[in-house]
């Protein structure tokens, strides 16, 4: 039997050679199928290799890492191409894309997780074109330097070219904010201590048998992260998508979506109980709840 890690290695391997396949083609009709083959073979059969002795996971089709990066965008932006370029009061970076990722300035770093030079190295490979402001590569600074200056360029033709290359790439955000989640089981267990590593891997695996569970995955992790970093914690205690499942307890499937709702709600209601009050989170707390209520469809 082919191991898990094994077939992704194979299923990366053949995606590259079609994707060169598709660029050496010069008739738009061929890059366009190509493209869709593409996604189609990544997402068809990308799967999660587990922590040790487990077998693969999630097996999500292209419409279905397509609707559920709908919904995150409805989440982050309310479905707006506006909203696809952000830069949220009180925060010192920019969010863009259908998941808000961040993007610091020259010489800013925060506590929290740096996304979106992850989503442009990776739309890039997979073919899609820079607009000239992202020719400079992947780890390149986000060219302004304050909300205000942001804010200032929202209709410049810098902002313009980035705006559309991110409305004409959804589905290709869609596929990182999943390859994300592939990732994140191996750095949660790693993470977690040993006696809590089993419970963890359980509610994993409860969540992803059920399209609902997997949305809420998906989600989460991008909205909150995986939980692992120590600057992503107040007074200790993260907020992350692992400190949600150690809370959860509970054996079935059926029940799982709701009960990671729950302890979505829980752990964020802590998060804003240990902020430091100059940061003022209380005031993100009902949407934030609106947003982990839709796991369940609550």
């Amino acid at each position: 039997m082919i191991s898990c890690g094994s077939l992704i290695r194979i299923l990366a391997a053949e995606t590259r050679t079609l994707m060169d396949k598709c660029r050496s083609s010069r008739k738009q009709h061929h890059w366009l199928f190509g493209r869709r083959a593409c996604s189609v073979l990544l997402a068809v059969t990308l799967t999660i290799s587990l922590w040790p002795h487990s077998s693969c996971a999630i097996t999500l089709s292209h419409a279905d890492v397509l609707r559920i990066g709908k919904r995150v965008w409805q989440n982050e932006c309310n479905g707006t191409i506006s909203g696809l370029t952000a830069w949220n009061e009180g925060e010192d970076f920019a969010s863009l894309g259908i998941g808000h990722f961040i993007w610091y300035p020259k010489g800013g770093r925060g506590p929290f997780e740096e996304s979106f030079p992850k989503l442009v190295n990776f739309v890039s490979k997979r073919g899609a074109k820079l607009p000239i402001l992202l020719l400079k590569g992947a780890d390149q600074p986000c060219p302004w330097s304050s909300r205000a200056e942001f804010l200032r360029a929202q209709h410049a033709p810098d902002m313009n070219q980035l705006r559309q290359f991110l409305a004409g790439t959804i589905d290709l955000q869609a596929e990182f904010l999943m390859v994300r989640l592939e990732g994140a089981l191996p750095k949660m267990l790693a993470e977690a201590a040993p006696a809590d590593r089993p419970n963890v891997q359980q509610q994993f695996e409860r969540l992803t048998r059920t399209p609902q569970g997997c949305y809420g995955l998906i989600d989460y992790v991008n909205f909150k992260g995986e939980g692992v970093l120590h600057t992503e914690r107040y007074q200790g205690q993260g907020w992350g998508l692992l400190q949600v499942l150690e809370a959860m307890h509970g054996t079935s499937d059926a029940d799982a979506a709701n009960e990671f709702a729950r302890a979505a709600k829980a752990t964020l209601i802590q998060r804003v109980h240990n902020a430091p009050a100059e940061r003022h989170e209380s005031k993100w707390l009902t949407g934030w709840i609106r947003r982990v209520n839709s796991y369940s469809g609550g």
